[in-house]
């Protein structure tokens, strides 16, 4: 009896293990994703196929976005123009003398079709009761469309209230269409939105239900946060629709960072909603290309940028590329925020390098968990960083969820992009990469105002974490490719 007993437990560990061999190396991933996936395989036999099967299976290499939006509004020919002319007076004055923004932007060209844009006008936003009054008062001057991209956007007193709006709006013949990520905002009912579409405004999933509560692209989510008004009000950055983004949450104060932009930009922003929109939209709700949602921009702004976006959808992490490039870049400074950090080996190794160069690299991350497996990566990461003269710091008075890089106070990125693999790559993201020197010098000084709230993480304050705590970090690590 006993041996039959073993000779079947054998025999379904050996299934157990073909079957997590087969299934990981069907579809070609980075070899960390891959020892992370076979670990859980093994040592979660039966549940771990099942996660793997919501979590796991990287998208279909179909193209999900409709690219009749650019190319009616001739961005490819843009693109080509700003190639051939980047190395020319006719550029940017601010490319002629810098050769590393100058590659920088050509790298966004290449890699994601991202126009240049110039003359904008750029308004930081650095508290959640002050972004969403701002964005109230642009909702209510909106006089022909609302458009809104959030990850989430909850049904609470503050979503409530731009629902609220956004509903009379709609009655009085704004356009409002809303993009809502089906996994991020999920505890906002069906309700909820009806009272908008019922309206005439329209909202829609990103990645929705297929059969009933099951969704098998869960784990590829929109991860944006965009808002454009009548192409020429745009908003992007950390910040979500809901109570918890103004100090109202578990976490307490809520500390992000978010841009208003006027001028040229707003159009690519514009662009890449109805890129998600025809994504996402039923045949009968797809949009075309129309002037009235492009208009001339009359902004006589000084900052230039690049909206950039990535995902699981395209083979280039052109995020996480122009990431890199900047801190290689860097000679003197790179200050950078994320709440999540869970970087890969590339780009461990460019921090590193540039610590160990004599580059004053510093991190800061939040001193309180949003997510546990992530915050204990997040941890690991940051010591291994601090052993390389990286200077980590804790931001103390509540929740850092703000998504910023500066370097050298030269050129900067804010986003949507987490300092972690999951944004880089199975989230939609999108990030601003902003060359203009007073805005680079802003982000600094708003860096150093934030050191003013945060406790420096030394190498002697790891090494009184308890030993279980160490073993959470190491084994949270372990799992970092697919958190």
């Amino acid at each position: 009896m006993n041996d039959i007993v073993s000779g079947i437990i054998m025999l379904l560990i050996g299934v157990n293990t073909l079957g997590a061999v087969i299934t990981v190396f069907r579809e070609p991933r980075d070899i960390a994703a891959t020892w992370a996936w076979l670990l859980v395989l093994f040592l979660l036999p039966g549940v771990g196929f099942i996660m793997y099967f919501f979590l796991g299976r990287k998208l279909s290499k179909q193209k999900i976005f409709d690219m009749k939006t650019q190319e009616s509004f001739g961005i490819s020919k843009i693109v080509e123009y700003q190639r051939k002319t980047l190395d020319e007076s006719k550029g940017d004055p601010i490319f002629q003398y810098n050769d590393y923004l100058k590659d920088l932007a050509r790298l966004f060209l290449e890699s994601d079709e991202s126009i240049i844009t110039r003359e904008n006008n750029v308004q930081m936003i650095l508290d959640g009761r002050e972004k969403f009054d701002r964005l109230i008062q642009d909702i209510k001057a909106a006089k022909e469309h609302i458009h809104m991209v959030y990850y989430i956007f909850k049904d609470d007193e503050i979503g409530q209230e731009i629902m609220e709006l956004l509903v009379e709006k709609a009655r009085a013949g704004v356009e409002v269409l809303v993009i809502y990520d089906a996994m991020g905002s999920r505890s906002a009912s069906y309700r909820f939105w009806e009272q908008l579409i019922k309206a005439g405004g329209q909202a829609i999933p990103f990645f929705g239900k297929k059969i009933g509560f099951i969704n098998f692209r869960i784990n590829y989510r929109n991860h944006r946060k965009i808002v454009i008004i009548d192409g020429k009000v745009g908003y992007i950055g950390g910040y979500n629709i809901g109570e918890e983004y103004v100090g109202k949450g578990r976490l307490g104060y809520w500390r992000d960072t978010h841009m208003r932009i006027t001028g040229n930009a707003v159009l690519m922003l514009q662009s890449r909603f109805f890129m998600d929109w025809n994504a996402a939209a039923k045949p009968n709700q797809l949009i075309a290309y129309d002037e009235k949602y492009f208009p001339i921009s009359s902004e006589t702004g000084t900052t230039t940028m690049q909206i950039v976006s990535s995902g699981p959808d395209n083979d280039y992490e052109q995020i996480k590329m122009g990431m890199i490039r900047m801190i290689t870049m860097a000679k003197k400074t790179i200050f950078l925020q994320t709440p999540y950090f869970v970087p890969d080996e590339s780009m461990i190794e460019v921090l590193r390098i540039a610590a160990l160069s004599g580059v004053d690299v510093r991190v800061m991350i939040p001193c309180k968990p949003d997510h546990m497996f992530v915050y204990r990566a997040t941890e690991f990461y940051a010591q291994n960083l601090a052993e390389a003269g990286v200077k980590i710091y804790t931001y103390q008075k509540g929740f850092l969820h703000s998504k910023t890089l500066v370097v050298d106070g030269e050129a900067g990125t804010i986003g949507t992009a987490n300092f972690d693999v999951r944004s880089f790559k199975l989230n939609f993201e999108i990030n601003a990469f902003i060359y203009d020197r007073k805005v680079a010098r802003e982000m600094e000084e708003i860096f150093l105002e934030d050191m003013a709230n945060c406790q420096e993480a030394t190498l002697e304050y790891f090494a009184k974490q308890s030993k279980f705590m160490q073993f959470r970090q190491m084994f949270s690590r372990l799992l970092g490719p697919i958190l």
